[in-house]
């Protein structure tokens, strides 16, 4: 299954800059990708626009987000990367309380389209 999701980051240039390095290629915690396997995340995939993220995850059967938000708050590892991301992430305006990424509606899909 597909998961498309949004967030916002704190809009300066240089924090946005070691947000991006924090997600380089190995710069990510063991843990904290671990931790995204062993939900039954099969592929993530962060993009930006500017000051706007967009998050596309594709899960397997076993992915519960409920299972998982159990699992990151039980991990200090975990809870630590997130009060980190914290110092560059935003939620957005319609984000209710406490809500971090924001769950995102497809309203196009080519292959619905007639041909």
């Amino acid at each position: 299954m597909r998961h498309c999701l949004a967030l916002d980051l704190v809009d300066d240039a240089d924090a946005i800059a070691r947000y991006e390095a924090w997600h380089a290629p190995g710069a990510v915690p063991a843990a904290v990708t671990r931790s995204i396997r062993d939900a039954d995340i099969i592929d993530m995939e962060i993009w930006r626009a500017h000051d706007r993220l967009f998050m596309i995850m594709e899960t397997g059967p076993g992915f519960s987000p409920n299972a998982k938000a159990a699992a990151d708050m039980a991990s200090e590892d975990v809870q630590a990367w997130e009060r980190l991301m914290w110092e560059f992430q935003r939620p957005l305006p319609q984000a209710a309380p406490g809500e971090k990424w924001v769950a995102m509606r497809r309203i196009y899909a080519l292959s619905q389209q007639p041909s």
